[in-house]
């Protein structure tokens, strides 16, 4: 694949500012030539990451485009495949072993999955 294939696809679907803004890093324009150079290949490798895992987990798809009563959205954006990423991997890390607390709290696992997708949308 052509380095401006690469570019085409990266910038296809979602805006260089909204992925910035996504993946929580300031914007550039008041950066040095230097430093734009160097923070532009981790923000394509962020972005890289994320596509990466949201494709593995590819069986999560169909329901990966977050709507609402007054948004329907027919395809995921990138907030939707990163909100999938935060969600998985709080989910491994956090939650796995949540029952050898010493007190644990009830919760039923349909409320589990529900806060950690509402959480994983809002970080």
């Amino acid at each position: 694949m052509t380095p401006a294939r690469v570019i085409e696809l990266f910038v296809w679907r979602w805006s260089l500012e909204e992925t910035r803004r996504h993946l929580g890093v300031e914007t550039q324009h008041q950066w040095s030539d230097l430093a734009i150079a160097r923070t532009t290949p981790v923000f394509m490798a962020l972005f890289s990451l994320v596509c990466l895992m949201v494709h593995r987990w590819r069986e999560h798809w169909p329901t990966l485009a977050r709507t609402s009563a007054w948004y329907l959205k027919p395809e995921a954006t990138f907030s939707d495949c990163l909100a999938l990423v935060r969600r998985r991997i709080w989910g491994e890390t956090y939650f796995d072993n949540s029952a050898s607390e010493q007190d644990p709290v009830q919760l039923s696992r349909q409320r589990l999955e529900r806060l950690l997708d509402q959480l994983a949308a809002m970080a």
